[in-house]
């Protein structure tokens, strides 16, 4: 089989919703790819303030949350395809949405992918393929990130491939082998400072922009450990709530203030991680943050690409609907010289209804 309409599905660490996007792939000389619909549902405040508080949850309720997740992300899938009149789908590939991410203990747990998904979407689509995750974190690897096969087979053009959401990740091909890894939190942080404010986000960077540069605040946080780790590596929640809100807080200043002084610090850490002139593909919701942009470019010349909006905001639900294709083929989707596995893998767990 060399086409394959699937539906890709992500649910980030900003928490603004679950991206869908209904896609079709094509196998010849290289993979090709058109987005033929895309939608993100917005997660109403009750489950949003769920999912930031299930990392404290023990494994009783994480489990109850778990299966409540899974129902409630079956009924925005079937919803997505009864209102875009999908009949022709070959898989459902879910991220699901990550609670805890803790590699270093062995431990990665994204929830929504159940079995019984499969169940509660058979209706549909008989095949789901899922939990792209935890196999990784078995084979000793970082579990993150997963999407650099995909920039590697569907993006080989750019120098490097940025994604500015919940954190900045990047990959780029160095010496016959994809690098990736987490650079820092971007939206995790900018969101919750915008949302203080009656913002869902900082639109443009025009809070940011307002606000004054903290001296000391911005010092301390370039001067983090995880700044001077070599890749592979990755970030989560855990790590924002133990490294980055006590510093922002114990400022005690101005929203703006605080968005302005991380923002630099991020463009600052952005800027270190890339060449001189480098083509760069701009992706996540970050894209939209010129004044974000504008400070990295301040820092370094770059030539950042932005694309047609759809790939800006669905790159990620494009890739996992991706890394589902090449799951089904038993073709690798997981690179060890990315994750720091044992080995190259093809990952994900396949529910098949027929």
């Amino acid at each position: 089989m060399s086409q394959y309409k699937v539906i890709g599905v992500m649910s980030g660490t900003s928490l603004d919703g679950i991206d869908l996007a209904y896609i079709h792939f094509e196998k010849a000389a290289h993979w090709k790819f058109k987005i033929l619909v895309a939608e993100t549902i917005p997660y109403h405040k009750i489950m949003e303030k769920d999912l930031q508080d299930a990392i404290h949850y023990n494994n009783r309720d994480l489990g109850r949350f778990d299966t409540y997740y899974t129902k409630e992300l079956a009924k925005v899938i079937n919803s997505f395809i009864e209102k875009h009149n999908i009949t022709d789908v070959d898989a459902v590939c879910s991220h699901g949405h990550t609670i805890l991410h803790q590699p270093e203990k062995g431990i990665t747990h994204q929830i929504g992918n159940l079995p019984e998904l499969g169940g509660l979407l058979k209706h549909h689509v008989k095949t789901i393929v899922c939990d792209f995750r935890v196999q990784d974190v078995k084979l000793g690897g970082q579990g993150a990130p997963l999407v650099p096969i995909g920039d590697e087979l569907l993006f080989s053009e750019y120098d490097y491939c940025l994604n500015l959401g919940g954190f900045a990740n990047v990959s780029f091909h160095k010496e016959g082998k994809r690098i990736a890894y987490d650079i820092c939190p971007v939206n995790i942080v900018l969101n919750k400072y915008a949302k203080q404010l009656g913002f869902d986000y900082d639109d443009k960077g025009k809070l940011a922009k307002s606000g004054e540069y903290l001296l000391s605040l911005g010092s301390e946080l370039d001067n983090l450990p995880y700044y001077k780790q070599l890749p592979p590596k990755s970030l989560g929640l855990e790590w924002v709530q133990k490294e980055i809100f006590p510093r922002l807080e114990a400022f005690k200043r101005k929203e703006k203030d605080l968005l302005r002084t991380f923002t630099e610090h991020a463009a600052r850490q952005l800027a270190k991680n890339f060449k001189i002139r480098s083509k760069i593909l701009v992706t996540g919701g970050g894209a939209y943050n010129d004044y974000l942009l504008g400070r990295i470019h301040y820092h370094k010349e770059l030539d950042l690409v932005k694309p047609a909006d759809e790939l800006i905001e669905y790159k990620e639900a494009l890739i996992f609907g991706f890394l589902g294709v090449l799951r089904l083929r038993n073709e690798v989707n997981c690179l060890k010289s990315v994750t720091g596995a044992t080995q190259d893998h093809s990952s994900g767990k396949i529910y098949d209804y027929h």
